[in-house]
């Protein structure tokens, strides 16, 4: 029988490599990630901003639009500024419980943002297809409700992970191939059986993900459905406008969301440097072109850019 020391319970500090293979290109590499993390930061500011402050976005979809530019900011926070202190000042230690940290939001926000992408189709489904009911439907007391719930399961998916983790011996190498602290990757630096948390890394969170898909699909089915039986052409095409930020943002974030996940469960042939490199652009471009998409493709969130910057050139 094994028996391990307690101290391998509390492994104290894990390094991260950083990209395997690129060390000697990291600080160039810093370079392109911190300037996309400052546009992430600034873009999503800006539409936190002005959602707040114009009376006129204090609408249900525009009130979805800010909680998702909330999680793309602690998404991009929780890995970006590590990644940033490995690559120029080589601070690679993380303490155990910052490790748990960083990785529990990391994968929180992930799920979270699946979630906001579907209260968003919802959003749309019943504001086309139902648009007299739609302030009846969607009213403040409901929208908190969805919020509630979305962050609340969101928090019952990635809280087991955690506690999957701290229960898990590690008396090998602590050294992780890796910029950020992720489920398995630290998983697999123990010395136990961690099928478990195998399994339900895999499953749990990915199912969730694959039924909020589900669930996108069918609302746009119905949406299409409504849209093509509009009578006008200006109609159909006002009405998919209203959509096609969203469905860009849809497509910028499942896509590579997907690519990622089966690589990395399945693809044993893709080089590992491939892996991480393609999982930190995941982090930092998807929150960086959101606030971008919905400022270039909605009207009313353009035209109150506009008028910011033009108040501030007359300043």
């Amino acid at each position: 029988m094994i028996v391990f020391n307690l101290s391998s319970y509390n492994p104290g500090h894990f390094v991260l490599v950083g990209i395997p293979g690129l060390e000697q290109f990291h600080v160039l590499i810093g370079i392109p990630f911190c300037m996309i993390y400052i546009v992430a930061v600034m873009g999503n500011c800006i539409l936190l901003y002005l959602i707040a402050v114009e009376r006129s976005l204090h609408e249900p979809m525009f009130f979805f639009l800010s909680m998702l530019a909330m999680t793309d900011l602690i998404l991009s926070t929780a890995g970006v500024p590590k990644t940033l202190s490995i690559f120029w000042l080589g601070a690679r230690e993380i303490t155990f419980p910052g490790c748990l940290t960083q990785m529990f939001f990391l994968h929180y926000s992930f799920v979270l943002d699946s979630a906001i992408l579907m209260a968003m189709a919802f959003d749309r489904y019943v504001a086309i297809c139902s648009p007299l009911r739609y302030t009846t439907i969607l009213t403040p007391k409901t929208i908190i409700k969805i919020v509630v719930g979305i962050s609340f399961r969101s928090f019952c998916i990635i809280l087991p992970v955690v506690f999957l983790l701290t229960r898990l011996p590690f008396c090998r190498t602590r050294i992780i191939p890796h910029t950020y602290c992720e489920h398995i990757g630290v998983a697999r630096l123990a010395c136990a059986d961690i099928s478990i948390n195998i399994w339900y890394g895999f499953c749990f969170p990915v199912m969730t993900v694959i039924s909020d898909v589900i669930l996108i699909a069918v609302s746009y089915a119905f949406i299409l459905s409504a849209v093509f039986r509009l009578p006008s052409r200006d109609a159909r095409q006002k009405a998919l406008g209203t959509c096609g930020s969203h469905v860009c943002v849809i497509l910028m974030f499942y896509i590579p969301a997907f690519f990622s996940i089966l690589a990395h469960r399945f693809g044993h042939n893709v080089p590992r440097t491939f892996h991480i490199m393609f999982a930190n652009f995941y982090v930092i471009i998807p929150p960086a072109l959101n606030p971008i998409v919905y400022g270039v493709k909605t009207k009313q969130i353009w035209d109150k850019v506009v008028l910011l910057f033009s108040k501030r050139s007359q300043l």
